[in-house]
């Protein structure tokens, strides 16, 4: 395998040769499987310091829930949710720090603080001039596909070929990220399992994962499972703090299919996962160490 740099604000992540690992580090009330957890800053680094040392690549934080049905929160609120703790992250953290938002204020602010990645879910359609703030920092940018808003996107009548859906809206994300300056290197893209699509499209997406891989070959793709409606209905309506092992199982079929990059709740058990799956996708057989 040969691998690729995906190019944020300050170094370079390599992809393509091993899978990256995201932790999810959500300062919010009322994320559907882990709000209210971390909402203090001291909670929130020492959840952060444990996916680090679990082996986290990166660290998302995230102040505004995108659970379905849920509220946008004002961009005060999101400010002080997210900016302490990342200020304190980027002082403390070997490892890259990304916003997980959809305001180009509080990209800002972040970038600001020492974020180098914005992940935005809306892929630029809720507020565009994010791209500039990634552009001005040269930082790193996740567009991500969705339908509708967090709010309204499980009441949208079913899209009839999810596949075309998604590879139509990514390119129209990428234009306009390219548009407004950002460094086609500087991408990362992300189906957006979940938003705005049925079980069945979930399972889809995955599925046919190496058909995105093979529409969008120069960008490093991001798969986010962890803890999922779809994966509670396939496990008997599992609740979400009993989803692990059905995230794990979408992890490794993702990364199978040609993930590079899976965002997580639970970093040890996905760690564990892809290091295993990585030595039968990238390792050389003859050099992986079984003694």
């Amino acid at each position: 395998m040969t691998s690729r740099q995906w190019k944020l604000a300050r170094r370079s992540l390599p992809y393509g040769e091993r899978t990256l690992v995201v932790g999810v580090l959500n300062v919010t009330p009322d994320s559907f499987s882990d709000g209210g957890q971390f909402l203090s800053v001291d909670s929130a680094l020492a959840h952060a310091g444990q996916m680090i040392d679990e082996g986290a690549d990166i660290l998302d934080v995230g102040g505004e829930s995108t659970r379905p049905g849920s509220e946008f929160v004002s961009e005060e609120e999101e400010l002080h949710r997210v900016i302490p703790v990342i200020e304190r992250l980027a002082a403390s953290a070997s490892i890259p720090i990304s916003i997980d938002t959809t305001k180009s204020s509080v990209a800002r602010a972040a970038l600001e603080a020492g974020a180098e990645i914005v992940n935005d879910i809306s892929g630029l359609r809720f507020d565009p001039a994010i791209a500039e703030e990634v552009a001005k920092t040269k930082a790193g940018l996740v567009l991500m596909h969705s339908r509708g808003t967090p709010k309204t996107m499980q009441t949208l009548p079913p899209i009839d070929d999810i596949m075309t859906e998604v590879v139509t809206g990514l390119r129209a994300s990428i234009a306009l990220a390219e548009e407004r300056g950002i460094r086609r290197e500087s991408i990362c893209i992300d189906p957006g399992i979940g938003f705005g699509k049925t079980a069945e499209q979930n399972l889809e997406l995955i599925a046919k994962l190496d058909r995105l891989v093979s529409q969008f070959p120069h960008f490093p793709i991001m798969i986010g499972t962890s803890r999922k409606s779809f994966i509670g209905k396939l496990l008997n309506n599992a609740p979400s703090d009993e989803r692990l092992h059905g995230t794990v199982a979408t992890a490794v079929a993702s990364v199978l299919k040609g993930a590079h990059i899976v965002r997580v709740h639970d970093v040890k058990a996905a760690v564990e996962a892809v290091r295993v799956v990585d030595a039968v996708v990238y390792t050389e057989f003859k050099d992986f160490d079984l003694s």
